[in-house]
Parts: C-alpha cells; sequence; structure tokens
C-alpha cells in the first residue's frame, strides 16, 4: 500500500511538471489565445526541458514561429493533440519543431502504466478474504506480482543455498 501511495504521488509531481512544461500544447484553447510574448516563454521552457546536453530536440524560438502559423492554419473544430499530430503528418518539413513537440507530448501517457498496474495488482491480492494479511507481507507479495517476469528468471536453487548461508541454518531431508 505504501509503494502505492508512494507510486500515485509522484506521478502526480510528474503531471504537474508535464503540465508545466507541455500544457500550452495539450490545451489547444490556450494555444489560440497565447500572445506570442507567453508563447515564446512556453516554447523557450520547453526547449530548455528537453535539452540534453548541448542539444535540444526543439528549438523554442522557431517552435514560436512554428506555432503562431499552426493555430492559424489548424482547422477551428480540432481540440485534442492527437488531431494537432495527425494534421501535422504529411507536413513534418513545414513544422519540424512543432511536429517532435507533439510527437513527445502524445507519448507522455504511455509512462502512467507502472502505477495503474500496481493498483490493479493490489486489488487481486488483498481481495477481501485476505484482508487480515500484515502490511510487510502485502508489500511482499505485491511486488512479487508486478515484478513477476523478474522472479520467474530467478535461480530457486541458489536463492536456499544463500538463504541457509546467511542464517546457519540445515536442510532438512
Amino acid at each position: 500500500m505504501d509503494q502505492a501511495l508512494y507510486s500515485l504521488e509522484t506521478r502526480f509531481e510528474q503531471f504537474q511538471k508535464y503540465e508545466q512544461t507541455f500544457g500550452f500544447l495539450f490545451d489547444l484553447e490556450k494555444l489560440k489565445s497565447a500572445s506570442e510574448d507567453s508563447l515564446m516563454a512556453s516554447c523557450t521552457n520547453l526547449e530548455a526541458a528537453l535539452k540534453h546536453v548541448n542539444h535540444s530536440d526543439v528549438i523554442g524560438d522557431d517552435l514560436c514561429f512554428e506555432l503562431m502559423v499552426l493555430k492559424e492554419a489548424l482547422p477551428q473544430d480540432y481540440k485534442r493533440p492527437l488531431e494537432v499530430l495527425n494534421f501535422l503528418k504529411g507536413r513534418e518539413e513545414c513544422y519540424p519543431n512543432s511536429w517532435i513537440a507533439y510527437q513527445i507530448l502524445l507519448t507522455i501517457p504511455v509512462s502512467v502504466a507502472t502505477a495503474e498496474r500496481s493498483f490493479s495488482k493490489l486489488k487481486l491480492i488483498k481481495s477481501y478474504l485476505r484482508s487480515t494479511m500484515s502490511q510487510e507481507r502485502l508489500n511482499g507479495l505485491a511486488i512479487i506480482s508486478i515484478e513477476r517476469e523478474l522472479v520467474r528468471n530467478l535461480d530457486y536453487d541458489n536463492l536456499i543455498k544463500e538463504f541457509i548461508e546467511k542464517e546457519g541454518r540445515k536442510i532438512l531431508s
């Protein structure tokens, strides 16, 4: 349960950071009504966020110019970022920075799966019949269930031998 709460808090903090960085791209009404100065500040912020050593995935000035042109070229009925990305498809040469920014924006929701998987596994493990188990056991079972691929590849004989050596116990035949 503690791990699930920690995971949820971490995800919430990440979403707040994503909103600060990508919020102007996600909300098309905000993008269409943004002034050139606020758009430039948002694009510069995005460039800094996507910077790796001396290279950035987008160029803030160019992105701002592209978005100023793009918000006039987009059909009025477009409301979602996926529609914008589909509009940009085939026009990547005209809007290279916008194309990259929207691709990155739309890959972010994929990263939420870990927290959702933790809650799903926790619900399966802690059923009404098992509600009396200790927190420590529940945490252990949750980790084993979530990381089942790793657990399947464990060498149990070697683990048992290591446990016996550390605990000073003997195997009973």
